[in-house]
């Protein structure tokens, strides 16, 4: 379980430097967007958008852009990030919620839900998609990305290997699970509506790789754009522990001097068809 009163704090904190160390998230959102513009037959049918996890607005510009004449909910459960993004944007035809949307109720419908790197903070991701597909209008879409299971795979297998060499018997992870491709797809397959069809029209894996000096390096990334472990349990303060995980890592995911890391990363796209027979 995600403690979001600590998924809070970690993003509020990090929300000046959250632009200057999220260079993979620009690279989802970038993929995202295409995909959706490929997809969108008529860009100007769009009249309101609901983004799920605006950050710091890298994607609400984007979607300002696309869409000028578009009324844009955005919404992040970080109040430095609603700070942040508010003083980025004096738009009149955005609307700023600081909340946490596996809590909220949504009001109106939508042509368009989107939503870049956020998902992974759901605590229970099926109950809310089902939420937002009843959300959209007919022959709305549902557009978003998120981490899959082999995202930081290097900084996993240290984990295990620190555990082992140190005689560790409970529990630990460096992070939450993910969902893999296939399960995920099986999770908006399953989405319904009484009247729509669901038609799953996108779906694919990307691997992303960055590379950093050291370990230590990496671990002040992820801290920087506020990615810190916010489980519930299984967090390990032990400096004896993560000084062995970063020499493992170190020692076994270098290549020509610099660490490597892996994000796997996921995206669908799925289009609530109207007045089609299921099948």
């Amino acid at each position: 379980m995600i403690d979001k009163a600590q998924l809070k704090i970690h993003f509020s904190k990090n929300a000046k430097t959250y632009d200057k160390y999220s260079n993979v998230q620009k690279k989802m959102k970038d993929i995202l967007i295409n995909y959706l513009l490929k997809n969108l037959k008529s860009p100007s049918s769009v009249k309101n958008i609901l983004e799920i996890g605006c950050g710091t607005g890298s994607l609400t510009k984007t979607l300002l852009e696309i869409f000028p004449n578009s009324n844009i909910t955005a919404i992040d459960i970080s109040p430095g990030m609603i700070k942040e993004v508010k003083n980025k944007f004096k738009s009149s035809s955005i609307n700023f919620i600081c909340d946490d949307i596996e809590n909220i109720n949504l009001s109106c419908n939508y042509d368009l839900i989107i939503s870049n790197a956020t998902f992974q903070w759901f605590n229970n991701l099926p109950k809310t998609l089902e939420k937002l597909y009843l959300s959209l209008n007919p022959n709305g879409i549902l557009s978003f990305s998120t981490f899959g299971n082999k995202t930081f795979y290097e900084l996993h297998e240290c984990f295990k290997k620190a555990i082992q060499e140190l005689h560790i018997k409970e529990s630990i992870s460096p992070g939450q699970s993910f969902y893999t491709l296939e399960k995920l797809t099986n999770i908006c397959n399953s989405l319904e509506d009484t009247s729509c069809r669901n038609t799953l029209i996108y779906n694919e894996e990307i691997f992303l790789n960055e590379y950093f000096s050291n370990c230590k390096e990496f671990l002040n990334s992820i801290k920087k754009v506020g990615a810190t472990n916010s489980n519930k349990n299984n967090r390990c303060t032990s400096p004896k522990f993560i000084k062995k995980v970063m020499n493992l890592y170190d020692k076994n995911f270098t290549i020509a001097n610099k660490v490597i890391t892996t994000y796997h990363c996921l995206f669908i796209h799925i289009q609530k068809q109207n007045n089609l027979r299921k099948f």
